[in-house]
């Protein structure tokens, strides 16, 4: 008795876990089932997102192939033109940078500027003196100023070689006399080596002066100019200053370059 009914428990027993194992792997397929039927649904779900989103991309690209380059091409296209507009702007507004670049264009010296200044060569032609024969001619170095004037009284130059007296010049039927080694020009010729072409000239001049009184009175007086000559001339042993007007007195001792003759300067009240 105990041993049929043991052998009953067994059984049903058995039958259970079978049961059990039965259910279990019903559950499990069916599980696996579902599974299999929902993920091809997920993916049929998915696939038109993913064929939307391809399909978009493609339009967009089909979209720039239209126009010839794409977003990105465009944003780097207005970037370099804004660089360039900045850089052209800034260009435009610096002086400095203007100031260099036309340096840099005008590398070629400068075109000299016209002069329209007296040249000298009238004044050249005007005081040129020509020999008779016209084969020699000497430009004057020098010319009278607008005061000139002859002399009232009549001036005399005393020449003296040491004590002796050589020569009496007459110097007032003129209102200048040129001294100098051209005998084409010089009024009064020097002969000696160390005297200039164009030495010196004693030149008569208007002068106004004021007296003690205050009153204005004009006179002619004898003045020497040295022709920048190469040694000089000498008023009383003085060397006067090149061209400048030295005015000179009666009983004044002029003497040229280094030549040992004396030139005295006396006029007809203090020669009587």
């Amino acid at each position: 008795m105990s041993s049929s009914s043991n052998r009953r428990r067994d059984d049903y027993s058995y039958d259970q876990d079978r049961s059990r194992r039965r259910d279990r792997d019903g559950y499990s397929e069916r599980r696996n089932r579902d599974d299999d039927e929902r993920r091809p649904r997920e993916s049929q779900d998915r696939k038109p997102r993913d064929v939307d989103r391809k399909y978009g991309r493609d339009r967009e690209r089909d979209r720039d192939h239209a126009y010839g380059y794409r977003e990105r091409d465009r944003e780097l296209e207005r970037k370099r033109d804004r660089e360039r507009y900045d850089q052209d702007s800034r260009r435009s507004a610096s002086p400095r940078r203007q100031r260099s670049s036309s340096r840099s264009r005008s590398a070629s010296p400068p075109k000299a500027k016209p002069n329209f200044g007296a040249s000298g060569l009238l004044a050249a032609e005007t005081n040129t003196v020509k020999s008779i024969d016209g084969k020699n001619s000497t430009v004057l170095k020098y010319n009278e100023p607008p005061e000139a004037r002859k002399p009232v009284l009549g001036w005399r130059l005393y020449v003296f070689k040491g004590s002796e007296q050589v020569e009496l010049l007459h110097i007032q039927r003129q209102s200048a006399y040129l001294f100098g080694r051209d005998r084409l020009v010089a009024d009064i010729p020097i002969d000696h080596p160390s005297c200039s072409k164009q030495h010196a000239v004693i030149q008569y001049r208007y002068i106004q002066e004021k007296n003690e009184f205050g009153d204005v009175k004009g006179s002619i007086k004898p003045f020497i100019i040295d022709l920048e000559s190469t040694n000089g001339t000498h008023v009383n042993d003085e060397v006067v200053p090149p061209s400048r007007y030295y005015e000179l007195r009666a009983s004044d001792v002029i003497k040229f370059g280094l030549s040992t003759k004396e030139y005295v300067l006396l006029h007809d009240e203090v020669s009587s």
